[in-house]
């Protein structure tokens, strides 16, 4: 692991704009507002931190008990670095949107085109979705045999991520014959499902996703860790800074904790009727951390009723942003539409280059002005132009401060939502880790294809009522 300061890297939870004080006592969140519901807060607190890492709630335990697994994943990168030019995640979900998030954050913005001796890694892919074109784009420009494959599912029943095993390994021995089964990787249960079992009957290199992790939870432990020691990322000093954050997450002091405090102030907020959560990092890095915690909010907390079977409908819809690309696209709804969102700012302090605006158009002095900063200046300007003018329009919002962009402050990042989330699901009594809305889905598809076990949904699907062609434009 790479020493790092660690008192310098720790991220910061700024949420002044949530507050009566600055935005209103109209819209803002008062003290006393806090103070009502320091019940609910505590019982959350008490429900998540007491349950610690069993059921569902594994995730918190991962950054404290892999020693072995993590030296296993670190050996079979460093391979993997030196025996294939490719790497490709096949999954979807959480099986995807981490590693996709942790590469864009932790790697070269254009890893892929860089030259072999400047990258020192394999090029990376991930695979997230069935279109035909897309697998058909992929086979254009990679060679199978220099190419490894992760292959990601818990249940290995998942549709999309096994109809990419069945094309890519029916390649693979077609062009590798009994080999084929070095250039793939199982990323999936110990014990149950049929990935485990493919696993065993062939022969792949395996790791194992612990029981109690479920997808979207899922980028700390092999899913992630794995892909992301393959890009040569620092996976012990991610680990690092998410443990850091589940201490802060354990504080007993409201103000003091972190992922606590962010989770009072939505909860509060969607009991005002801020059913939207906008996520606006503020730099390009960051981007899809947007992607990874809409899924992680949205398949979390989109419940229609609580632990008791009463009928809440709960949820606020997560919505991607980034700056400042989309202040020219959604910052006036936010600012002038509807009172029914809060958005959360992610800011970089110190960029890992800079970029110097030359001086220059000294006859055009509305542009002139830029000349002599930086433009990770003008960006960071920018976004406190956008808090201020989203405070004077008195919209929630709050911005998690990054120091610096590295595995240490990511792994931090990831903590802090995940935790929020598990607070948010506690306080609103609902059961955070299941989803029974894509259940829904896949259960429908599984019945249109036939698959045995499906019957009585596929009667539900045929006893339904046709579609009208009144309805439909030609």
């Amino acid at each position: 692991m790479a020493k790092i300061n660690r008192k310098e890297n720790q991220i910061f939870f700024d949420f002044n704009n949530m507050m009566s004080d600055y935005i209103g006592a109209e819209e803002g969140i008062r003290e006393k507002d806090i103070s009502a519901v320091s019940a609910t807060v505590k019982g959350a607190f008490t429900s998540v931190i007491e349950q610690g890492s069993e059921g569902w709630q594994g995730w918190m335990d991962l950054p404290f008990g892999q020693a072995e697994i993590v030296e296993d994943i670190i050996a079979t990168a460093k391979k993997v670095r030196k025996e294939f030019k490719t790497f490709v995640v096949l999954g979807i979900g959480g099986s995807a949107l981490g590693p996709i998030a942790v590469f864009q954050a932790l790697c070269h913005l254009h890893y892929n085109e860089l030259p072999p001796k400047m990258r020192k890694g394999p090029k990376f892919y991930v695979e997230d979705n069935v279109d035909p074109e897309r697998m058909a784009a992929l086979l254009d420009i990679i060679d199978v045999k220099t190419t490894m494959f992760n292959v990601i599912t818990k249940s290995g029943a998942t549709s999309e991520t096994m109809s990419q095993y069945l094309v890519i390994t029916d390649i693979l021995k077609k062009a590798l014959g009994a080999d084929y089964a070095s250039h793939v990787i199982a990323t999936t249960d110990h014990v149950k499902g049929n990935l485990i079992k493919l696993a065993q009957k062939e022969g792949f290199k395996t790791f194992y996703i612990p029981s109690g992790v479920g997808g979207r939870f899922s980028e700390l432990c092999p899913v992630g860790l794995l892909p992301a020691a393959v890009l040569g990322i620092d996976i012990k000093l991610m680990l690092a800074g998410a443990g850091d954050m589940v201490k802060k997450g354990k504080q007993s002091s409201l103000y003091k904790n972190m992922p606590l405090m962010a989770a009072t102030l939505q909860y509060i907020a969607m009991k005002k009727g801020k059913n939207i959560s906008v996520m606006m990092p503020y730099a390009d890095s960051l981007k899809y951390i947007a992607d990874w915690y809409c899924q992680l909010w949205g398949e979390s907390l989109g419940k229609a009723v609580d632990k008791n079977g009463n009928a809440v409908y709960a949820g606020q819809t997560p919505v991607k942003a980034l700056g400042v690309t989309d202040q020219h696209s959604q910052i006036q709804l936010y600012t002038e539409g509807p009172f029914d969102k809060v958005i959360t700012f992610i800011a970089v302090d110190k960029f890992r280059t800079e970029v110097m605006i030359p001086e220059g158009l000294k006859d055009f002095p509305d542009v002139n002005f830029l000349c002599g900063n930086t433009m990770g200046t003008l960006l960071n300007t920018e976004r406190k132009a956008t808090e201020y003018a989203l405070q004077k329009k008195k919209r929630l919002n709050r911005t998690i401060i990054v120091p610096e962009v590295n595995a240490y402050t990511l792994g931090q990042l990831l903590m802090l939502f995940m935790m929020e989330t598990a607070f948010v699901g506690a306080m609103l009594n609902i059961d955070t880790f299941n989803q029974p809305g894509v259940e829904e889905g896949k259960n429908a598809t599984y019945a249109m294809f036939g698959r045995k076990g499906y019957e009585a949904k596929k009667a539900e699907l045929d006893s339904a009522k046709a579609k009208t062609d009144r309805y439909i434009i030609k």
